[in-house]
């Protein structure tokens, strides 16, 4: 069976309501953050082809992922990255996050592109591309941002570290400096180990919550980088 992935056009809207339904399933199933989306939102995205989609040779829904643009294109995210359950575990989600990628040079070559995600396969699909870890505060620091995670199962670490950090790990393609690849291989344990801990650390500081909550992660953290 042939998948093929698309730039996005008017023809795709049909495909609209499964595109959420995916999206909030595999949130469910991951127990992680997915920002949700409107309606009218996924329909803008797909008609102005700032999305990707990938459907079967037969017209079946396959995966899908958008682009969002921050600061007048100064920064690009490739955000809401899906593949249906039917057609995961053959490179699908690498094959989307190829094109995405490309369509967000295509459009704003000179868009440093942003990714936050819990996903280590993420992780390493992003790395492959040139992505390098970065801390928060060399993301987008507009409302608008930040306001995409507000759906997010754990919006409410982001807003108790006053967006300094979640339990997702922020990544960044620089155009001027994609040259300096970040070993993702090198760096795996480091990165798994890295995201255990936090889980640890702001699922500790949830169950104490309030004000008990903030002074643990002072204690960890310090007042200055929380």
């Amino acid at each position: 069976m042939q998948i093929n992935v698309h730039v996005s056009n008017v023809s795709h809207l049909k495909y609209v309501e499964e595109i959420l339904d995916t999206i909030e399933t595999s949130a469910k199933a991951r127990g992680t953050g997915i920002a949700r989306r409107s309606v009218e939102y996924v329909e803008k995205k797909l008609k102005e082809g700032t999305a990707v989609i990938a459907l079967t040779d037969e017209g079946v829904f396959a995966g899908f992922s958008y682009i969002e643009i921050f600061q007048e294109g100064k920064y690009l995210v490739n955000s809401g990255l899906i593949v249906h359950p039917d057609f995961r575990g053959i490179g699908l989600a690498k094959r989307i996050k190829l094109e995405i990628f490309n369509r967000s040079k295509e459009l704003y070559p000179k868009a440093k592109i942003v990714s936050i995600t819990t996903s280590l396969i993420v992780l390493k699909l992003n790395t492959d591309l040139g992505y390098k870890p970065v801390t928060f505060s060399e993301l987008p620091q507009t409302e608008l941002f930040w306001k995409g995670c507000a759906t997010c199962v754990n919006y409410d670490v982001l807003t108790r570290t006053n967006k300094k950090m979640c339990l997702c790990t922020g990544l960044l393609y620089d155009p001027e400096h994609h040259q300096e690849k970040f070993d993702y291989t090198e760096n795996s344990q480091k990165l798994s180990r890295l995201k255990r801990i936090k889980q640890a650390i702001f699922l500790k500081a949830k169950k104490l919550k309030g004000t008990k909550g903030a002074m643990f992660l002072f204690s960890i953290f310090g007042e200055n980088n929380i």
